[in-house]
């Protein structure tokens, strides 16, 4: 083979090891052939005859044959063709050692050096103490001016130091630059290798006619001058000469100026370029494009991988391509440099398929060694790199918003379950128009099943990992454009208040990004909830909600202390629940058809302006069949307040929000597309559509829709009058951050004035102070036929004048009741105490806790219980039984409530519940504190469950049946039996007497809603039906607090649904009051004024029995429809359920007194005597008149009475005048009795 390259440079025999001279003079006369037809024109007969004399003269000298390269005219190389890559290999070398050995020399010079003026300054240094000379100083002066002048050119040398370091560094922009040019033109230098590696390892070649060489030159240059600016910046020179980036620029920069002077070039160590991507992790930290660990180590792995990868194909083809050099290069052969990556790829993992191999020696011998190493590194870095693939993060994207589609971002605990839970209501089937994206933020990977949730809910579910405490993380969700922010809380945390504590911390760090964003999220303890306060950002006013689960649950059982049963109602309404139909008559029929119903606001039409609040009430439950039982009401100054079953006195202006409990959402705009004089004469309300009036007014009207979650907002201007009419079901927002028209919610300080409409004049009865959670209104009359006065409420009246203005009744707020606070020992009874107080009508807390054992916040239970719409001798007492260390802790918050008594002991204990008798209780909480301490769901609920299996399963005597004979059942409180017949209600007796536990009315908080099914061993509940389907709940007497997660769905959707709840549930607390209780933890005394005592006049729910009374003839086989209408008519009452036997419809008579709830049945239903009805009724100013003196002289007392707390009456001043003075002295005996307990 003429070209000792052998790799495609034009020899035939490039392939061939033989060493004949034949074969060798064949070749050599073959390249000699080719060349001289190339380069002249001459006859075939003088070519032959050159190609002879070549011939014969290559038999002459055959070892200087394989060293001959191809020769052209146009580069001028050695006319005898011999190779010279010993020169480039020379000029590497003598660099290399030349300046090793300078440096060794050099620091051997500094080392004799330093020894010998060592030794030189000891003598002189003796020499002076020895003399004792006084010129010493003299002496010394010349050696100090010499250290100055090393001082200052070390100082000289030392900043040119530092400036190299800094160069090379990245430390400044400069820096930065230039190590990533040098990497870049690293890296096209390894390119131009890559395209030469296609040409013979040896060529003439022109310098200034070859591209790719005066770009390898430009490059190499650069590289000098770096290699200068890194030897003056290195400390240790020996050290930076033996580098691996040093010895790289050895074996490259120096041949490239040989290959220039030479007219030649040699691929030869030019490979080794490809060790400077082991700095590519650098180069991209110097980029901030690699920031984590993982990312980092990652790359470094790959970096060097690759690197040596190529590094060793380099020197493969380098070899193989040459042959060896002792071989006179005759067993070379001819590889492509990618087959030699090839080949070291099956090599390193020990495949080698043997259709490429090593011929040379030196290939083979590089192939031994390197096997070892490239094995390990195989067997090592493949599966590390492979692993950090794998562990980086599936979900580390960045969420793309999509036009037109808003999205929201849910963080905090994201479990199966909570997800499940909250996308079942959130995306339920009935609120097909919602056009909201989840965007889910959690730290921890989804497991699989809550992976395959997501998948199946792909078109609006997605799943990031990170956490919203990183801003970067915030910035990936588009947390500045989401609509909101929803913040899902563990329920079922062992520690409340550090659950809490995370959950602010992740608002002040979402308010921090983007303070305007809106935030719902969920608190544990309401204590907790005074925190957010202290966010500046929080505001209220824009939508930012907190969902306190304790307060919202402890309230619903407090309220079905009340009215049992309306927890389930209330539980059901806010929930979004699928009609299931059936066909048998069963009380499942029943409850669910109650079940469907929903929570919708709609805008009032234009024709119910003027009208009157039970006027539009009735029209809508008799004509619209829709049931409104509260609206929005906006002040003169335009903010707005939700008043619940507000007066007849209250007219209804335009524009006005009305909130009603429908089946459907296209039910309810009939509300709005009403028109008297279209819709006047219809029978059926499914006609009531879009009259064509409407539509004549639209041909001149201007109509804009804005289209906002998927609901229309239509606003019509005609005629100088503007209607609104937006469709908001659960499912759709009433708040528009950005409507010019917006309603917006009324300050906590700001009054409510009741607006003069048409002719009346504006009322001055009960200035009300307005609140967030709207519960608040004008004082309405109880009767169309009797005007209100309350002497209480009117400035100027006998009763203010007479009254005792240093007794403090209620709180500063007006909105509870209240007494001075009480030791714990004072209200402490010994078990014989409480069976001597003959405790009746009274409501017993079971409670399980212990010294360590988190607090559930009691004062959520109690707050609704002392209310100050209730009159004093109407409220209920109660009686807390349970551990004595664990009640210390939480009678903080219960010290300043009347009528509160303690009996240390165990719910477990029957002659504990004897003592307090709970076979006369109106009923019996069991609660929890040590639920979320046991590990095991199935048991978390075992005491409640004990508890609640040991009193039904108790047995009680009829020794004290006139007593109870005496005592109401469960109906609204104040009404007694001496109430007269003209009452809306009579207390509906209790049987003769409880002789069983399971007649004892019970309401039990449960964790784990499977364990439902262990409270009532006689139905026949499958342990996988859902908690609202089981017998308990829908009886009102279990309560588990994952029904209130769908209350963060209704919240976002509807801010005013939170609003009707917590005014519902709470008894009235008002950002006022928490703001007070963040201060003080407890509730502050204030004096009688017209003001606070105006805040009693408010709604609440009671429970209206048929058994006797105003409606008893309703009772019989009356419609539900007659009794809605003559309660709403005669005493403003709003019904809007039935608490029913559940055996009520067989014919024949059952032993049961279990009862189910009904919410909003139709007008036909039919009613049947045991029937008891939920409705919201007015406060009573004339039930507590003749008790006045009485019960006010004993206000922080307690009850042992139960003559009237039960059921609310409105007996006239005729009646109350004529009152024996007998009943009053036995009034009189009773709380002085009271002031003694």
């Amino acid at each position: 083979m003429a070209n000792g390259g052998g790799g495609g440079g034009g020899s035939s025999g490039g392939g061939g090891g033989g060493g004949s001279s034949l074969r060798m003079s064949s070749n050599i006369h073959a390249n000699h052939l080719s060349l001289d037809a190339s380069s002249s024109s001459s006859s075939s007969s003088s070519s032959s005859s050159s190609s002879s004399s070549s011939s014969s003269s290559s038999v002459h000298e055959p070892k200087m044959d394989a060293l001959i390269i191809p020769v052209t005219m146009e580069v001028p190389c050695d006319s005898r063709g011999q190779r010279m890559w010993w020169a480039f290999l020379a000029s590497s070398m003598v660099t290399f050692f030349g300046g090793l050995f300078i440096i060794l020399l050099w620091r051997t010079l500094k080392y004799l050096w330093t020894v010998c003026c060592h030794c030189g300054g000891k003598t002189k240094e003796a020499q002076k103490i020895n003399n004792g000379s006084s010129q010493a100083d003299g002496t010394l002066k010349p050696v100090d001016e010499k250290e100055e002048a090393v001082a200052a050119e070390v100082g000289w040398m030392t900043s040119v130091k530092d400036w190299a370091g800094v160069m090379i560094s990245a430390q400044t922009l400069t820096g930065r630059v230039l190590v990533v040019l040098v990497f870049a033109l690293s890296i096209g230098a390894l390119v131009i290798y890559f395209i030469d590696s296609s040409n013979p390892i040896e060529s003439c070649q022109n310098f200034y006619k070859d591209f790719t060489l005066q770009i390898d030159m430009a490059f190499n240059v650069f590289f000098l001058l770096y290699f200068g600016l890194r030897f003056i910046a290195a400390n240790d020179k020996l050290w930076f000469w033996l580098e691996v980036n040093s010895v790289v620029d050895f074996f490259t920069v120096p041949p490239v100026f040989v290959s220039v002077y030479l007219n030649r070039s040699w691929l030869g160590l030019r490979f080794l370029r490809a060790l400077r991507l082991i700095q590519f992790s650098e180069i991209l930290q110097f980029l901030n494009i690699l920031k984590t660990s993982n990312s980092i180590k990652l790359v470094n792995l790959l970096s060097i991988f690759i690197s040596t990868w190529l590094t060793a194909a380099g020197f493969i083809h380098l070899v193989e391509n040459s042959g060896d050099p002792w071989e006179n290069f005759q067993n070379n052969q001819a590889l492509t440099y990618w087959e030699c990556v090839y080949l070291l790829m099956v090599t390193m993992s020990t495949v080698g398929y043997g259709d490429v191999y090593a011929k040379t020696t030196l290939g083979r011998l590089f192939m031994v060694f390197f096997i070892l190493g490239g094995l390990a590194m195989f067997a090592s870095y493949v599966p590390e790199i492979i692993e950090l693939i794998g562990n980086r993060k599936k979900y580390g994207g960045s969420y793309s918003a999509v036009s037109g589609r808003k999205h929201i971002v849910v963080c905090g605990h994201i479990t199966l379950e909570s997800v499940s839970n909250f996308l079942k209501d959130f995306l339920h089937k009935d609120r097909d128009d919602v056009n909201v994206e989840i965007v889910f933020l959690h730290n921890i990977s989804p497991n699989l099943e809550l992976e395959a949730l997501f998948k199946r809910h792909f078109t609006q579910v997605e799943f990031y990992q990170g956490s919203v405490l990183n801003p970067h993380d915030l910035a990936r969700v588009k947390i500045e454009s989401a609509d909101a922010c929803l913040i899902l809380a563990n329920k079922y945390c062992a520690d409340p208040d550090a659950e809490d504590a995370s959950n602010i911390m992740r608002v002040i760090s979402i308010k921090n990004y983007h303070p305007k964003i809106r935030i719902i999220t969920q608190m544990l303890q309401y204590h907790n909830k005074a925190h957010l306060l202290n966010i500046p950002s929080w505001n209220w006013k824009e939508g930012d909600d907190a969902i306190c689960l304790a307060e919202l649950k402890l309230g619903f059982i407090a309220q079905s202390c009340l009215a049992q049963g309306l927890s389930t109602m209330l539980a059901n309404l806010f929930s979004m629940r699928s009609f299931i139909k059936i066909e048998e008559d069963t009380w499942q029929k029943y409850y669910l058809e109650g079940v469907s119903n929903e929570m919708y606001t709609e805008y009032l039409s234009s024709a119910f302006v003027g009208l009157s609040f039970p006027t539009v009430c009735e029209l809508c439950f008799v004509k619209l069949k829709l049931l409104m039982i509260a609206i929005e009401y906006k002040s003169a100054n335009r903010e707005s307040r939700i008043l619940i079953n507000p007066g007849n006195h209250l007219k209804i202006q335009e524009g006005t929000l009305g909130f009603f409990i429908a089946s459907d959402a296209k039910e309810v705009k009939r509300a709005f597309f009403y028109c008297k004089a279209c819709h006047d004469d219809i029978t059926d309300p499914k006609r009531i559509k879009k009259c064509g009036c409407k539509r004549r007014w639209e041909e001149h009207c201007s109509l804009w829709r804005l289209e906002s979650k998927g609901n229309v907002r239509r606003l019509n201007y005609c005629r100088g009058q503007q209607t609104f009419s937006v469709k908001v079901k659960v499912a759709a927002r009433s708040r528009y951050s950005k409507d010019p028209f917006e309603f917006k919610k009324e300050t906590p300080n700001s009054r409510l004035v009741t607006e003069p409409v048409e002719d009346e004049q504006p009322s001055t009865l009960s200035p009300k102070k307005k609140q967030r959670n709207g519960g608040m209104r004008n004082s309405p009359n109880t009767s169309p036929k009797l005007m209100r006065h309350d002497p209480l409420l009117i400035p100027g009246n006998d009763q203010i004048d007479n009254m005792d203005s240093n007794v403090k009744k209620y709180d500063s707020t007006g909105m509870f009741h209240w007494c001075a606070p009480k030791e714990i020992e004072k209200v402490i009874l010994t078990r014989s105490e409480a069976a001597m107080t003959v405790l009746s009508g009274h409501v017993v807390v079971c409670i399980f806790g212990d010294v360590s054992s988190a607090l559930i916040g009691l004062r959520n239970l109690v707050m609704p219980l002392r209310a100050s719409n209730f009159h004093y001798h109407e409220l209920k007492h109660i009686v807390f039984v349970g551990s004595i260390e664990y009640l210390k802790r939480e009678w903080e918050t219960l010290h300043n409530f009347p009528k509160v008594s303690i009996l240390p002991g165990t719910p477990l204990s029957r002659a504990d519940l004897r003592a307090v008798n709970i076979n006369l209780c109106d009923m019996c909480v069991i609660l929890s504190a040590n639920q979320n301490n046991i590990d095991d769901t199935s048991l978390q609920d075992k005491e409640c469950i004990l508890a609640s299996l040991n009193i039904k399963s108790m047995q009680f005597d009829d020794s004290i049946g006139v007593l109870q004979a005496n005592s109401q059942g469960f109906t609204p409180p104040g009404m007694d039996r001496s109430s007269p017949d003209n009452s809306p209600v009579h207390g509906m007796l209790r049987q003769p007497s409880i002789t069983t536990g399971v007649n004892i009315p019970i309401i039990t908080e449960l964790v784990n809603d499977t364990n439902v099914q262990f409270l009532d061993q006689d139905d026949d509940d499958d342990p996988d039906t859902e908690l609202y389907l089981t017998q308990p709940f829908a009886c009102g007497t279990a309560f588990a607090v994952s029904v209130l997660d769908s209350l963060m769905s209704a919240t976002y959707f509807n801010d005013n649904i939170l609003t009707l709840i917590r005014t519902l549930v709470t008894g009235g607390a008002t950002p006022e009051l928490e703001a007070l209780i963040a201060e003080e933890n407890a509730l502050r005394g204030g004096y009688s004024t017209p003001q606070t005592l105006a805040n009693r006049d408010r709604c609440r729910v009671a429970q209206l029995a048929l058994l006797d009374g105003p409606f008893a003839d309703l009772g019989d086989g009356g419609c539900y429809g007659d009794l809605f209408c003559k309660a709403l008519k005669t005493y403003n009452m709003l019904c809007f359920g039935i608490y029913r036997l559940r055996d009520a419809h067989l014919s024949t008579p059952s032993q049961c007194t279990k009862r189910y709830v009904i919410t909003n049945p139709p007008y036909e239903f039919e009613l049947v005597p045991t029937d008891l009805i939920f409705c919201l009724m007015q406060f009573d100013h004339n039930a507590g008149q003749s008790r006045a003196s009485l019960s006010h002289s004993s206000h922080s007392s307690q009850s042992s009475s139960k003559k009237s707390s039960s059921v609310h009456s409105i007996p006239s001043t005729a009646n109350r005048q004529n009152r024996p003075k007998s009943r009053e002295s036995r009034d009189k005996q009773k709380y002085v009795q009271e002031e003694r307990l």
